[in-house]
């Protein structure tokens, strides 16, 4: 039987996290006197929340002036039966991507691609394309983001 998903205990985790997720650097004094509670409190929330999986790593977001200098692009790949897990291993192995799902529908795999130029992001494309089991890539490059809540 799978391990429950570790859940969020109550409105405290979930006002606590979204705290988190707008400065993940915030203190947890600062953190402590903007919920309310004690600091020892929010520390004993954080060790639980990192200790069941709820939060895994704190990130640094970039402004948006660094992330327009990039160009980003979606990769709908179709791969040969089989191909799978050699794909995905090598894609791995490649700094700019910064996703890869597997979906239904046309392709087998969306990648999400960050490249700091055109240039770059047509040489990865030409080295996706000769990975052994891919059979088509589809490419489709961001020019603007419009609305974008992934924190």
């Amino acid at each position: 039987m799978p391990a429950p998903l570790p859940a969020v205990k109550d409105q405290l985790d979930r006002d606590l996290l979204a705290l988190l997720q707008a400065n993940a650097r915030e203190s947890t004094a600062n953190l402590a006197r903007k919920l309310g509670v004690a600091r020892t409190t929010v520390l004993a929330r954080l060790t639980r929340l990192e200790r069941d999986g709820v939060i895994v790593g704190y990130t640094v977001r970039l402004g948006q002036d660094v992330t327009d200098r990039g160009v980003s692009a979606y990769v709908g790949i179709t791969i040969s039966p089989k191909a799978a897990r050699d794909v995905t291993r090598r894609l791995a192995r490649f700094p700019e991507l910064r996703q890869l799902c597997s979906v239904s529908g046309e392709f087998d795999y969306l990648a999400l691609l960050r490249a700091e130029s055109t240039v770059r992001l047509d040489a990865l494309l030409d080295e996706i394309g000769e990975i052994d089991g891919v059979t088509k890539t589809t490419t489709s490059v961001v020019l603007a983001v419009r609305t974008d809540r992934t924190g």
